[in-house]
């Protein structure tokens, strides 16, 4: 087996270059910071 033949049989495991919606992940990731906000100050840490 060749190293090139080892890369194609390889999984993907959606790296940065695999392209997706990118609205939905800063929606997703905003809402995170939001509820992290959130528990934070409910639990008197800030």
């Amino acid at each position: 087996m060749t190293a090139n033949a080892a890369t194609v049989t390889r999984a993907r495991t959606g790296g940065p270059r695999e392209d997706g919606p990118k609205i939905l992940e800063h929606v997703m990731g905003w809402t995170l910071v939001v509820v992290v906000a959130m528990f934070v100050t409910q639990l008197g840490l800030l």
